[in-house]
């Protein structure tokens, strides 16, 4: 029985448990590159909520704090000054940053009296999407009822505006952060949150969505443990979900394996092996999204860490979502180049073409494309790469 069947278990009723309820002891990296357990951290506001108030960044010592100065800085400046001020004082590559990120999209919506397409438009990917998250990880909290069929009406609506549809990645990242958002509201129940997904009409919309949903289980936003993960199955639920959802889960499934058995590469690689049979490659994606932010996107680690997935048939998807995962935080496109540059023959091809149909997200021109590609690499035969995947990303569908 598929989760999205189950109700009769008991799982559904934990699941509705309020997010301060199930905030007990989640795993970290505690810099150690063995995720180590830690306390729960503080909610962050709802979004469009925010308060500012006297903080500044030289009162701050801690994250807590350093959350609402930022936060301050954007409710008052905009959010394209306080990233750019958080890039350059903490660095895109920590976890303090996709935290503080988050609050300084929720002092963004509040600027912008809770206009979601406004805010998005404002604000950037930096901090692995911390931004985006926070616009509307709680975006959802005032609704009037928690049911799949409303809840999906109220989330059509919030991705629908000009400005997020205005570019595929700006219309991504809502969705995706959609799908962290309805997990909070539902008090991460997994099974509602995936039926809210499929009211959004449309194979990608559902998909994007669902990336959010199956982040948000495997690594939740306010220190709760998802009850939809188990100790002993790292890759539950993948295991388990209807086959729609089979993909987008595994392809975020290492995220739980790294904090079950710790960093493990070899290890986790076997299990990425040994998963049902069509959704190894998806495994192995998600291995190397996993592989570029364990290393701070370092090309020259990636390229040996990914190459431990060889003997098991995973080497170029690692790279392919390395170098997405490196694109998705460094918009130029640069630091995947250079991860690129470090590989050969088919890796090389299928790395610049991920390169460049991810910056095709943010393109609406033939003639964009080219300059990005072009800015890349003087290979003639990287350059094509790139363009092969950047025209496969403007022609696909989006199914809006």
């Amino acid at each position: 029985m598929r989760i999205r069947r189950i109700a009769a278990f008991g799982l559904l009723g934990l699941a509705a448990l309020s997010v301060a309820a199930l905030a007990v002891a989640v795993i970290a990296d505690g810099g150690s590159g063995t995720p180590q357990p830690t306390t729960a951290a503080p909610l962050h506001p709802v979004a469009g909520n925010f308060k500012p108030d006297g903080t500044r960044l030289e009162d701050c010592s801690e994250t807590v704090c350093l959350e609402q100065a930022y936060g301050n800085i954007a409710y008052r400046s905009g959010p394209a000054r306080a990233l750019a001020v958080l890039e350059e004082e903490i660095g895109s590559a920590t976890n303090d940053c996709h935290r503080i990120a988050h609050n300084i999209g929720s002092a963004s919506l509040a600027r912008y009296d809770g206009n979601v397409g406004r805010t998005f438009a404002e604000g950037s990917s930096t901090c692995a999407s911390g931004y985006y998250h926070g616009v509307l990880s709680r975006a959802l909290v005032n609704v009037k009822s928690y049911g799949a069929s409303a809840l999906g009406a109220v989330a059509r609506g919030l991705c629908a505006g000009d400005e997020v549809r205005a570019l595929a990645e700006l219309e991504y990242q809502c969705l995706h952060g959609l799908g962290h958002g309805l997990m909070i509201t539902t008090g991460y129940s997994l099974p509602t949150s995936l039926e809210v997904c499929d009211h959004l009409r449309g194979k990608w919309k559902a998909t994007s969505c669902n990336g959010g949903v199956f982040m948000e289980n495997f690594f939740t936003s306010y220190g709760a443990q998802s009850p939809w993960v188990r100790e002993d199955d790292p890759v539950y639920p993948c295991n388990e979900v209807a086959e729609q959802d089979k993909q987008t889960c595994y392809q975020l499934v290492t995220s739980r394996i790294l904090r079950v058995i710790g960093v493990d590469w070899e290890q986790t690689a076997r299990i990425c092996a040994s998963v049902e049979k069509n959704w190894v490659a998806s495994c192995f994606e998600s291995y190397g999204r996993d592989v570029a932010g364990q290393t701070h996107r370092d090309p020259e680690e990636i390229r040996d860490i990914c190459a431990v997935a060889r003997p098991y048939g995973g080497e170029r998807e690692c790279i392919r979502f390395a170098a997405l995962d490196m694109v998705a935080n460094d918009k130029t496109g640069l630091q995947a180049a250079g991860l690129c540059d470090r590989t050969a023959g088919d890796l090389r091809s299928a790395c610049y073409e991920a390169i460049g149909s991810l910056m095709a997200r943010s393109r609406t021109t033939h003639a964009e494309t080219v300059a990005d590609c072009n800015s890349l690499t003087t290979a003639p035969t990287d350059v094509n790469a790139c363009l092969r995947g950047a025209e496969a990303r403007l022609t696909a569908p989006l199914e809006r």
